[in-house]
């Protein structure tokens, strides 16, 4: 329990130094939080679509890239931080799909199909771009719901962790989750690459 305690409070004090501009904390940071950043880009992973060309390391090195050049001066703790690494690799999967799909045309099997379950239900046969055009949806409407969304999904977090990073209450991460789920049901199910 004593090195967990150490590494937490280790972790939490390099998040402090790198929100201060120290970009050697990241660094420092990366070995203490890798498998969990591994684990975390295995799960989105596994939320592609088969066949897709981008590996767990590779995703989780390109987050690292991406952070290093990121000042980001509120990162207060572990939670806070994977939600922020979560963020960065969303939009990884988004540029590799984009990148992909250049010049390919859009045909019926690229549309999305959730089952009838009110949960943002997504496997393997999610869009990630039908999902992405349908968060930014959601950010016009509702940003704190985006913001739910990407933490509970993207970053894995539970909904005390949520309530926590947003400084909300439990019982509104709950509502929150609940309702965009369904929006973002909806929305998909309206085959947003259609226009």
């Amino acid at each position: 329990m004593a090195v967990d305690e150490d590494r937490t409070t280790q972790v939490t004090r390099l998040l402090a130094l790198w929100g201060d501009g120290d970009a050697a904390a990241l660094d420092e940071l990366f070995p203490l939080v890798y498998d969990e950043l591994r684990r975390l880009a295995a799960g989105l992973l596994r939320r592609e679509r088969p066949g897709h060309t981008l590996e767990t390391a590779a995703l989780v090195h390109e987050a690292y890239f991406r952070l290093t050049g990121r000042r980001e001066a509120s990162v207060k703790d572990r939670a806070h931080f994977l939600a922020v690494a979560a963020q960065a690799m969303r939009r990884i999967l988004v540029d590799h799909a984009r990148r992909q799909r250049a010049g390919k045309r859009i045909g019926p099997r690229d549309k999305v199909a959730l089952d009838q379950a009110p949960e943002l239900a997504v496997g393997s046969g999610l869009d990630v771009l039908a999902l992405n055009y349908a968060l930014s949806r959601l950010t016009e409407v509702n940003p704190r719901q985006t913001r739910v969304v990407e933490l509970r999904y993207f970053a894995g977090l539970s909904n005390e962790e949520v309530a926590e990073v947003l400084a909300v209450s439990l019982a509104t991460v709950e509502r929150d989750w609940h309702a965009a789920r369904l929006w973002l049901r909806r929305e998909l199910e309206r085959s947003p690459l259609d226009g």
